[in-house]
């Protein structure tokens, strides 16, 4: 399973690798990353979605924000499965990724437990 993690602070990398280190080394899961909505775009534009099982998207980012990537890989690839991750309780951000159609919606700080389960058990 491939997971791609859209988020502009790069230390969120080492974040997963650190938290889901035992899935990763069983071959269980994969990760990318993208610093920036456009560089996920890009990614799934020359590549395509085939290969992702789902992406995690933090929503306040510079340039394309989380809600422009999401609309555009469901207007582009509706079966890509999509998670918004968000440090702030905004209703109104919470009420457009809905509206979007994002398919889980996540608050910082993460629960990586819960994440864990939810990422692992997507059969998409």
């Amino acid at each position: 399973m491939k997971v791609m993690v859209v988020d502009d602070e790069k230390d969120i990398k080492m974040l997963f690798e650190q938290k889901f280190r035992k899935e990763i080394k069983k071959g269980k899961l994969a990760f990318l990353f993208a610093f920036s909505g456009e560089e996920a775009k890009d990614y799934i534009q020359s590549n395509g979605s085939d290969d992702l099982n789902q992406i995690l998207s933090d929503i306040n980012m510079p340039g394309m924000n989380g809600l422009e990537l999401l609309k555009w890989i469901k207007e582009n690839h509706p079966e890509l499965r999509v998670a918004m991750i968000t440090a702030y309780g905004d209703e109104e951000n919470h009420k457009q990724a809905i509206e979007y159609g994002c398919d889980e919606y996540m608050t910082k700080p993460l629960d990586f437990g819960q994440l864990k389960e939810k990422v692992l058990t997507d059969k998409s």
